[in-house]
């Protein structure tokens, strides 16, 4: 039997803070549970707020937090020929459309749609779904737009590619997620409309990359928050669409302020470095996000 495999994938555009920790203790405690292989994964897509120093904080907090991983460290900034090839796969398909519409435009669409006060579709995040006017597009406008120079992404025309994949299951660990769902889940990928699957400036997004670094990678149990529950859906579309095996999900608490609010790294959140530094030990740490002391 293959030992399970997983892994934590922190992007370095701020200080790891108790939220991040709580989620990489929690996957290095259950891969040492389960007698399996524990990975971590540099998120760098975003090259914009990524920074070398970031990084080496995220390793420097992980060893202090007394965390192990396998070697070598998979950094998603090295391995865009890969998205690429997920991404053509999709667009050889007709699953995915050139789109133009920057953000303003979109903003300024959907405000006007919502003029005469009926409210635009939002997906699960409440972020309006986008218009259907790149999909809707003809080849030659297309064409036209990119011979222009007009900058575009991609997105998944969700139309055609939920009447590809029409039972979408993915299984849910025991009580894990935000309601309490369990077991065997249905997926939803339409809520989310047509996803962006590629920025304007690299053949990727979040969603994309995320699914082929965990086919790649062997990940065999995805570990992390409540907040990402609604997106396995779109996670598991792109799988079934390109032939990958799904992992196991677990989607865990959240680690929340005084006020009940998501702790966020653009806010300086109870950072990890700055907690070694007030004197604070890993057992500390521990206690703070309530899981038990280290195993031995």
């Amino acid at each position: 039997m293959t030992a399970p495999v997983f892994r934590f994938a922190p992007s370095p555009n701020g200080a790891l803070h108790l939220g991040h920790a709580y989620s990489a203790l929690l996957n290095h405690d259950m891969a040492r549970a389960a007698g399996g292989r524990f990975l971590l994964r540099i998120e760098d897509i975003d090259t914009e707020r990524s920074t070398p120093a970031y990084e080496q904080a995220i390793y420097d907090d992980l060893t202090w937090l007394g965390i192990e991983w396998d070697h070598p460290v998979r950094r998603q900034s090295e391995h865009m020929d890969d998205y690429r090839s997920a991404l053509d796969a999709l667009i050889g398909e007709e699953l995915a459309y050139p789109a133009f519409m920057s953000r303003g435009e979109m903003r300024a669409f959907v405000a006007e749609a919502e003029a005469d006060g009926t409210p635009w579709p939002r997906d699960p995040d409440g972020v309006p779904l986008p218009p259907h006017v790149d999909r809707e597009r003809g080849a030659a406008e297309r064409q036209r737009l990119i011979a222009d120079g007009v900058p575009y992404s991609w997105r998944l025309d969700i139309t055609a590619a939920t009447a590809r994949a029409q039972s979408l299951p993915f299984w849910e660990e025991t009580g894990s997620g935000p309601d309490g769902e369990t077991g065997r889940i249905r997926a939803d990928p339409a809520a989310w409309g047509d996803v962006m699957i590629a920025r304007k400036d690299m053949p990727t997004s979040y969603h994309l990359a995320v699914v082929v670094d965990d086919a790649l990678q062997d990940v065999t149990n995805v570990v992390r928050g409540r907040d990402l529950f609604h997106a396995t859906s779109v996670h598991r579309l792109l799988q079934e669409l390109l032939g990958l095996v799904p992992p196991v999900y677990h989607h865990h608490s959240l680690i929340l302020d005084a006020e009940g609010r998501k702790l966020s790294k653009r806010f300086g959140d109870s950072g990890i470095g700055a907690l070694r530094a007030a004197g604070m030990t890993p057992a500390d740490i521990r206690r703070m996000v309530g899981l038990e002391p280290e195993l031995r």
